[in-house]
């Protein structure tokens, strides 16, 4: 269990999904956030996600009850002064997060670190910071408290211990720490998400197939062992020499396309949820809860593995 004080500032779908993470792992919790309306919310909505927790058999109903407790809310940035780590959790505003780890840079000792859990690279948030060694960027995936996924990156003016530190934070809380060495734009799950979705909203708006053969396309077939044998490993055991023939032959006829369809941005024109499907025929909280059951049988499996080792 941990035991370093953690700040998370913002409390939003990301923020107070960082916050029951270390919580639950132990830490001490600093959440702050703009109002107390907006901050009662957020606690609540991580007390419903503790219960789901225990009813999944992943907490007790005590270390749940435990973990809410070790949360303290405010809307003071002060609270953040005396953390190990400080993650930034706001909304996508450059201008507002560049004045936050001005501020934060002021206010904390120079071996706090500052994390941004957005995917802004680190280097973009450094323009008003002295002590830029310590600024790190900590993507964890929506919804973080499910995720095991966190991406790490230092970018150029990272000091090495802080990269270190800033994986056994994460690391400890029970997460999957990846460290990606150069910076780059999306990191490295977005590139990948976008460059399929790129691919599938091509696919239906020229027409070659409907939204349902190609979403069934990708859960029946590549999507069943994607998650045993990544892109690379798929490639390496299949055969690389086929696989690199193929791709010569196809990878020149694939989209590249420098924004969204015409054909599906027209789309969010449309009233009520806009999508390729009539959300008004489908039942779109239905497959969500679908997929948090999965993920919820996924962090068992990942659990069971660990304690297996």
């Amino acid at each position: 269990m941990g035991s370093e004080r953690i700040a998370v500032l913002g409390n939003g779908i990301i923020g107070h999904g960082v916050a029951q993470i270390f919580a639950a792992a132990g830490h001490p919790v600093a959440m702050i956030g703009r109002n107390a309306a907006s901050l009662d919310a957020a606690k609540q909505k991580i007390a419903a996600s503790l219960a789901e927790f225990a009813a999944n058999g992943l907490l007790t109903a005590t270390e749940a009850e435990a973990a809410l407790g070790r949360i303290v809310i405010g809307t003071s940035l002060e609270a953040a002064r005396n953390a190990a780590m400080v993650v930034e959790a706001v909304t996508e505003d450059i201008p507002l997060k560049l004045k936050l780890f001005g501020e934060l840079d002021t206010l904390c000792g120079p071996e706090t670190i500052l994390a941004s859990s957005s995917g802004q690279p680190a280097s973009a948030l450094v323009a008003n910071v002295k002590h830029r060694q310590r600024v790190i960027a900590t993507h964890f995936w929506y919804p973080p408290q499910l995720i095991p996924l966190v991406e790490i990156c230092g970018g150029p003016h990272c000091a090495p211990d802080v990269l270190e530190r800033t994986v056994a934070l994460v690391r400890g809380t029970g997460k999957e720490p990846v460290v990606i060495e150069k910076e780059v734009k999306g990191f490295i799950g977005n590139r990948l998400q976008f460059a399929l979705l790129r691919e599938a909203w091509a696919l239906w708006a020229d027409g070659i197939a409907s939204a349902e053969a190609i979403d069934a396309v990708v859960k029946a077939s590549f999507g069943r062992r994607i998650d045993i044998t990544g892109p690379i490993e798929s490639a390496d055991i299949g055969g690389l020499a086929t696989m690199v023939s193929f791709g010569n032959s196809l990878i020149p006829d694939l989209s590249t396309a420098q924004q969204a369809p015409e054909k599906v941005a027209a789309l969010l024109n449309k009233g009520g949820m806009p999508g390729i499907y009539d959300w008004s025929k489908r039942d779109a909280a239905a497959l969500r809860a679908d997929r948090m059951e999965e993920l919820f049988r996924w962090l068992k499996a990942d659990r069971e593995a660990r304690s297996s080792k």
